[in-house]
């Protein structure tokens, strides 16, 4: 467990739920435990969710499941403030952390400030998270209302200086360095951890091992590196995963290596760019729910497209009932048999071999 988990973990635990919420709390987590003990297709209330507030966003990036044809596809909103209170009142006494990203930029809701406040009011200890790109020309001024109230801030980097601008079209590197030095000054000696995530691909993953570096320079301490998942891109092959086992790429892991060990301060979680476990590699059927911006609830976050497939809406007045319904409990029942569903086509979680077999 690093620095940052164990620092979120002793918060939780200082802040656990008072009162008969913490018997509620405790007899989830049982539940939680009988349940798979049993291999029920039944779930607990959910320790964590994710709520797309928006799915709006003010760039077009090449690695981003809203550029392609499901996106293109779906409807854009921002998530009516009351229904995601609503939400946050049947969840928070069983809540250890709640995500509060999407298909889109979060700092385009307006509302966010009050959202974090009113899940602190309901419990200091939830951990809250947003990614962003830290693009909006008012970015500065709307993340410090946040700032010591959400525990980590992800950013999108994806690359540096031209990479980054092949790859997130409509920014500039100057503009988010910028960004990023204010927001680091901004969030010293707070509660808020920042870290940078960078989706790798044929276009970027010679600049593993500078981003370390730069993290380094840039006084950041966790840096993320994700699998280009190509679930929702429609136009590439399943061909394009073999190139994480090409010779370049292997050379490319073994200089990042040497950058992680070299580049001490920073650090970077684990990464996995060759799983072969199929569905059963993935955790979504049975944690990290997430809900769209108009109350569906998709299968995951790497494919969140209503109109492609969903489970009911959470907005119809209980969301228990919809993570329990027939439909999501027949989802359960393929991953004990490890078949994985047609949707989930190209998802890396599945398995890099598994999608050439």
């Amino acid at each position: 467990m690093n620095k940052r988990r164990l620092n979120k973990a002793l918060q939780r635990i200082k802040y656990l739920p008072k009162g008969v919420y913490f018997f509620k709390y405790v007899f989830n987590k049982i539940k939680h435990i009988y349940f798979k003990a049993t291999k029920s297709t039944k779930v607990a209330y959910p320790s964590t969710i994710m709520l797309e507030l928006t799915n709006r966003c003010n760039l077009a990036c090449t690695t981003c499941p809203r550029e392609y044809a499901y996106g293109k596809q779906m409807n854009q909103g921002m998530m009516d403030i009351n229904q995601a209170k609503k939400i946050i009142d049947q969840l928070w006494p069983y809540l250890d952390s709640i995500g509060l990203t999407g298909m889109g930029e979060t700092f385009m809701y307006n509302d966010i400030e009050e959202v974090v406040d009113y899940i602190k009011s309901k419990n200091k200890g939830i951990i809250i998270s947003v990614s962003t790109n830290a693009m909006l020309p008012s970015f500065i001024k709307r993340v410090s209302r946040v700032v010591n109230k959400i525990d980590t801030i992800q950013i999108s980097i994806d690359g540096l200086n031209e990479v980054y601008e092949q790859i997130r079209l409509n920014a500039k590197f100057e503009t988010l360095h910028k960004n990023l030095a204010e927001l680091k000054t901004l969030c010293k000696g707070t509660n808020t951890t920042l870290m940078l995530n960078m989706v790798v691909t044929k276009e970027n993953y010679f600049q593993m091992p500078a981003l370390v570096e730069y993290s380094e320079k840039m006084g950041i301490d966790y840096m993320d590196f994700t699998m280009f998942n190509l679930a929702s891109v429609t136009n590439i092959d399943v061909s394009y995963y073999q190139f994480y086992k090409s010779e370049e790429f292997l050379k490319a892991e073994e200089e990042l290596d040497e950058a992680i060990l070299k580049h001490s301060k920073v650090y970077v979680t684990s990464r996995n760019f060759n799983l072969d476990d199929g569905f059963r590699n993935c955790h979504f059927p049975w944690s990290h729910f997430y809900v769209s911006w108009d109350g569906y609830v998709p299968p995951c976050c790497a494919k969140p497209f209503p109109k492609e497939l969903h489970f009911g809406s959470a907005f119809d007045g209980n969301l228990m009932k919809v993570l329990n319904n027939k439909e999501m409990k027949d989802w359960r029942k393929l991953w004990f048999k490890n078949e994985t569903p047609s949707f989930c086509e190209k998802c890396h979680l599945i398995g890099v071999d598994c999608q050439n077999k």
